[in-house]
């Protein structure tokens, strides 16, 4: 297709934490780009995943769950949240059946004040019980963002994901790709291996250990057939770090051996990878740990 009908654009998703942004994104990117559990504030960066086909190219952002901050750590991640609103072509505004409409009212106020378009996808639409609470739910959200398009979805069950994923097809502006057609992503490969870890690490511990921790890869080498990985979780406090090894090194060998299995079926090769972990005290509230950890420019 010639240049000038070449479509491409940068779609934003938005929303409060634990709506299904992330699980949305891998579903219309058709790739696993962001980690995905069941708490809060599993995304901390914004992540590309991008789509290429021979007439379009769409650029999808998944940001952090918006919140109200309590330490440094979250100041930056409201801030790329609210980034995601000056740089769009597309919105994706998400949010749930259950979930409180007004939670957050000042960052709706700012998607409603949007001048692009906006697709206000409403997820888990599996977990309504009728038709008439499902239409209920529209018209509240109707009435809160009334220049938005509206898609009731499911992302977990692909249900009306193909549409929504037509009517964006539709709303991109006419523009050469702004990444190489073989792109899926705009982040290294250090980084998948970091949220990898990141994710077992949530889906192993309860209560504040999975936020007090990073995870920063200081080796990766890698080859034709294989990758060795050297990486350290950096928590707060000693008590953490013991709680993370666990006894006899039990829980940061079960956090190893599921991040390894992972890692190798991401890059398709085979992988050894070893864990440390160190202390950095009250890294979350320190710029230059931010900085370094690169959660500020």
């Amino acid at each position: 297709m010639a240049t000038e009908e070449h479509k491409a654009g940068f779609v934003n998703i938005v929303g409060n934490p634990n709506v299904g942004k992330s699980t949305l994104m891998n579903d219309l990117v058709g790739e696993r780009v962001s980690i995905i559990t069941s708490k809060a504030q599993t995304t901390r960066h914004r992540i590309m995943g991008i789509v290429n086909t021979p007439d379009c190219q769409i650029v999808f952002s998944d940001t952090p769950g918006v919140l109200k901050p309590r330490y440094k750590l979250q100041e930056s991640m409201l801030d790329f949240s609210e980034g995601a609103l000056t740089d769009a072509d597309i919105l994706l505004y998400v949010t749930d059946v259950v979930e409180d409409p007004v939670k957050n009212a000042d960052f709706l106020a700012k998607v409603a004040r949007e001048t692009i378009p906006v697709l206000l996808v409403i997820n888990k639409i599996d977990l309504v019980k009728n038709q008439q609470e499902l239409e209920e739910i529209v018209t509240r959200w109707r009435e809160l963002l009334p220049g938005a398009e509206i898609f009731p979805a499911s992302a977990r069950e692909h249900f009306n994901v193909s549409n929504l994923m037509a009517r964006i097809v539709e709303l991109l502006p006419l523009s050469p790709p702004y990444f190489g057609k073989d792109a899926l992503t705009d982040k290294p490969a250090r980084f998948f291996v970091t949220e990898i870890i990141r994710e077992k690490i949530l889906l192993n511990y309860d209560k504040e250990i999975p936020y007090s921790t990073e995870v920063i890869v200081e080796k990766f080498d890698e080859n034709d057939t294989s990758i060795h990985i050297m990486a350290v979780i950096y928590v707060e406090r000693d008590s953490q770090k013991g709680i993370l090894i666990g006894k006899g090194g039990s829980m940061l060998k079960r956090v190893g051996t599921e991040a390894r299995k992972d890692i190798a079926r991401f890059f398709d090769k085979s992988v050894y990878l070893e864990l440390f972990v160190k202390v950095e005290p009250n890294w979350r509230n320190r710029e230059n740990k931010l900085r370094s950890f690169g959660y500020i420019e």
